[in-house]
């Protein structure tokens, strides 16, 4: 039904209020519709604190509250029926009547992943499912691959040229897209919890992988030096954000206020870095890195979205960017810049 559609979209819209807040809960946006009228609605605002149904619940009028019995409640993501920081949301809405629930997407939660909606119709409330579902699910994807992959949800970006180069061959730094699309990346960083680049990025371009030109939050920087060849005076180590380096030995001089990961076996480099951002609640990763690293994490299959810019730039050579063996879900241009979003699913 073309109404299920319209207040599932209003789900999914409040739920982006939460990027960069809510990992490694996913993002969620619930709304409680009257007689086609919304009376509350809410979202999954920072990590530990009410979910979306508690917050559109919350949010109803009091003058409107005997409505709630009367009500569909749209939800962009199946509720949750176990305890967590909070009490499950499966309770709340059998505690206040509501007659049926439209959902989107399941929550691969162990635990959840189903029984939510089992409770809810064992309650003899009307569940609506896949609603909106494919949207629905690229959503609740970064949850969904922490959950059941016990890893955070791993973003690869790039720039490349027209002819396709990341990179120059001689160790120079090559702007490729505007300053336009600048304020695209740290909207994006801003969305994530970490960033990561390889040990030539950080030597030879200097980033800071800061959020400068968006609102909103930096994320955590990570950056692989497996030898100690770093030097102290990177913007990286500016203390502007917190740092981790990855590395396979400790180090004799640590820099101050940086954090070190020690991983003596580089050959299983991938699998224990992203086990270990899993413990340390890291559900979203942007890899910010140039081929070497973009391509080991490619050729491990180990990505689940990747966003390409490609400027309005040509090189007369230069290292060559990843190649992606599927088209891009999205297209769209940015001024003169253009952004693919491809999903390895």
């Amino acid at each position: 039904m073309l109404e299920n559609e319209f207040f599932m979209q209003r789900c999914f819209d409040l739920a982006k209020l939460g990027l960069g807040a809510a990992s490694p809960n996913p993002c969620v946006g619930a709304v409680l519709v009257y007689n086609d009228q919304i009376i509350g609605e809410g979202y999954h605002k920072k990590h530990g604190q009410a979910h979306a149904e508690v917050n559109a619940l919350a949010s109803v009028k009091a003058a409107d509250r005997h409505l709630i019995p009367g009500s569909t409640l749209f939800v962009s993501l199946e509720p949750c029926c176990i305890y967590g920081h909070t009490p499950p949301c499966t309770s709340l809405i059998i505690d206040n009547r509501i007659p049926k629930v439209v959902i989107a997407s399941t929550d691969h939660t162990p635990g959840v992943n189903g029984r939510g909606v089992e409770l809810l119709r064992e309650a003899g409330i009307e569940v609506v499912t896949g609603v909106l579902q494919q949207e629905g699910d690229r959503l609740s994807a970064p949850r969904n691959v922490f959950a059941a992959q016990q890893r955070p949800y791993i973003i690869l970006k790039y720039a490349k040229t027209l002819d396709g180069y990341i990179a120059r061959v001689d160790n120079q730094q090559g702007w490729i897209t505007s300053d336009y699309t600048k304020r695209l990346v740290h909207k994006w960083r801003s969305e994530t919890d970490a960033i990561l680049v390889g040990t030539r990025t950080a030597q030879i371009d200097n980033p800071a992988l800061t959020n400068r030109h968006y609102f909103g939050k930096s994320p955590l920087r990570i950056v692989l030096d497996r030898f100690h060849v770093l030097s102290s005076g990177l913007a990286l180590f500016d203390g502007k954000a917190p740092t981790l380096v990855v590395t396979a030995s400790e180090p004799l001089q640590p820099i101050d206020g940086v954090d070190y990961f020690v991983i003596e076996d580089w050959d299983a480099l991938l699998p224990r870095l992203l086990h270990y951002l899993y413990h340390c609640k890291i559900g979203m990763l942007l890899v910010e890195g140039g081929p070497a690293l973009l391509s080991s994490f490619i050729s491990a299959n180990l990505w689940d979205e990747a966003r390409v810019l490609t400027g309005a730039v040509s090189w007369p050579e230069g290292l060559q960017a990843p190649t992606l063996l599927s088209n891009p879900v999205f297209d769209f241009k940015l001024g003169l810049d253009n952004v693919n979003i491809y999903f390895n699913s």
